[in-house]
C-alpha cells in the first residue's frame, strides 16, 4: 500500500477544500517571503552604500535628509554650505579624508553629481570604456545610466535644474553647458551606478553662468558653495568631538550614516513588522484549514481507515496517512508561496528601478526561505495531530459493523 499515493488521491478527491487551504497557506508564506528579501536586500544596499563613510556635513536641516541626499541620493538636499566653511572642515585635524558633493542638477532623472575621482574610487568604480573626466563640462556615466538613457563615450547631453523623474520635463534646461561623455562605469552594485559623476568646477561653471546673468560678475572662491561633505575620521576621537564642533558653526550640521541608517531601518521595520505579523497570520489560518479539514474528513473515511486496518494497516501506517496528507498540502503551499513571492519581488523591484530609488531583485534566495518551508510543515504538522490521534484510536469491529 503506498502512502503517497494514497494521500494524493484524498487531497485530489477533495480538491476544492485542498485548494483553498494551499493558497492561503501560499499567500502567508509569499507575503513573509517578500519582507525577507526585501529587508535583507535593503540592510545591503544601506551597508554597501555608506560605507567607509564616518560622517556627512551639510547644510543645516532634518540628518536623515542629509543623509539621504548625500549618500543614498533620493531626496532632496538640505542646502549648500560656503566653501570657506567646507574647507574648515577639510583641514581640521580629526579629518583623515573628505569628498566634497555638488549637487542640484540631473538628466532624465538621473543626478549629476560634481565630486573627485575619489568618490568613483571609495564604490570600486572602475571604466568599462573610455576615461574619467580631466577638464570641465566632462562627464563620467554610472552602469545604469549608461544602460537607461543609451549614451556612450563622445555623447553629449545638457542637464536641468533641479531633481526630476526619468522622462519627467524638469526646470531650467541648462542648454550653453553641455557635458561631453569621457567614460562609462562597470556595474558597482552600489548608488554610483545610477550618478552622473563629474567635477565640482562643472557644477559650478554651470550655476555660475545662472547667476550672471542677474548679477553681470564671476564669482570668487568667496562665494562657492558645496552641498555636503562624505568625512572619514582621524581617530575614534573624533567621533565624540567633531560633530559637537561642526554644529556649533552655526550653517552646519553633522549627521552620522551609521545612527541615521539604524534609525531608517527601525522606522521601515515598524511597517515590516506589521506586514509579517498579517503573513504570519494567513500561516495560522491556512494551519487552522488543514486542521478543520482532515478533522472533518475523519468523519467520512473512518469507514476507509477501519477497512485500511482490517487489510493489515497497523495503526501507524494510518497515523502516518493523515500526517504525509498534511505534510504534502504544507510543503506544496510553502513552495508555491516562495515562487510567488520572488516573482513579486522582482516585479517591485522593477517598478522601484524605473524610478531608480531602489534596486531589489527576486533572483536572491535567503537560508531563512529553507527555516521559513520547515516552519510551514511544522504548522501543517500540528494541524494534523489531532487527527491522526483519531485515526490511531479506530475502532475496527465498531466502525465496520456500523458500515458507511
Amino acid at each position: 500500500m503506498n502512502l503517497f499515493r494514497l494521500s494524493l488521491a484524498y487531497l485530489r478527491r477533495n480538491a476544492l477544500s485542498a485548494l483553498l487551504n494551499l493558497l492561503l497557506l501560499a499567500l502567508g508564506i509569499a507575503t513573509i517571503t517578500v519582507l525577507l528579501l526585501f529587508s535583507h536586500q535593503m540592510e545591503q544596499r544601506l551597508t554597501r552604500d555608506a560605507g567607509g563613510i564616518d560622517m556627512v556635513v551639510g547644510a543645516q536641516g532634518s540628518p536623515m535628509q542629509l543623509i539621504l541626499s548625500s549618500i543614498f541620493h533620493i531626496d532632496a538636499p538640505t542646502g549648500n554650505i560656503p566653501l570657506e566653511d567646507a574647507r574648515w572642515v577639510q583641514e581640521h585635524p580629526l579629518v583623515a579624508d573628505t569628498i566634497p558633493l555638488a549637487l542640484g542638477d540631473s538628466y532624465r532623472g538621473f543626478r549629476i553629481v560634481g565630486s573627485e575621482h575619489s568618490y568613483i574610487g571609495h564604490y570600486g568604480g572602475t571604466l568599462a570604456d573610455g576615461a574619467l573626466w580631466e577638464d570641465d563640462m566632462e562627464a563620467v556615466l554610472g552602469a545604469r545610466v549608461a544602460e537607461r538613457t543609451g549614451l556612450g563615450v563622445g555623447d553629449t547631453f545638457v542637464g536641468v535644474h533641479g531633481i526630476t523623474a526619468e522622462g519627467a520635463v524638469g526646470g531650467e534646461v541648462h542648454d550653453d553647458h553641455p557635458y561631453t561623455i569621457t567614460g562609462v562605469l562597470e556595474p558597482t552594485g552600489s548608488v554610483a551606478d545610477r550618478l552622473i559623476h563629474v567635477s565640482v568646477p562643472s557644477v559650478w561653471k554651470v550655476h555660475d553662468h545662472d547667476h550672471e546673468a542677474d548679477h553681470e560678475h564671476d564669482h570668487g572662491d568667496d562665494e562657492r558653495e558645496l552641498t555636503a561633505l562624505l568625512v572619514q575620521y582621524q581617530s575614534p576621537l573624533a567621533a565624540v568631538t567633531l560633530p559637537r564642533a561642526i554644529n556649533s558653526r552655526g550653517q552646519l550640521q553633522a549627521a552620522a550614516p551609521a545612527y541615521q541608517t539604524a534609525r531608517l531601518m527601525q522606522l521601515m521595520g515598524v511597517g515590516m513588522d506589521t506586514l509579517r505579523a498579517f503573513g504570519w497570520i494567513l500561516v495560522a489560518a491556512a494551519g487552522l484549514g488543514v486542521f478543520i479539514g482532515l478533522y472533518n474528513a475523519l468523519k467520512y473515511r473512518r469507514y476507509d481507515l477501519a477497512l485500511m486496518r482490517a487489510l493489515g494497516a497497523s495503526r501507524g501506517r494510518l497515523v502516518s496517512h493523515v500526517l504525509i496528507e498534511a505534510t504534502l498540502l504544507a510543503l506544496l503551499g510553502a513552495l508555491l508561496g516562495l515562487a510567488l513571492g520572488h516573482v513579486a519581488a522582482e516585479i517591485i523591484g522593477q517598478a522601484f528601478r524605473q524610478t531608480q530609488q531602489l534596486n531589489i531583485t527576486g533572483a536572491v534566495f535567503l537560508i531563512q526561505e529553507l527555516w521559513l518551508v520547515a516552519l510551514a510543515v511544522g504548522v501543517g504538522i500540528m494541524a494534523a495531530l489531532i487527527p491522526a490521534i483519531q485515526a490511531y484510536r479506530t475502532d475496527i469491529a465498531e466502525t465496520l459493523g456500523r458500515g458507511r
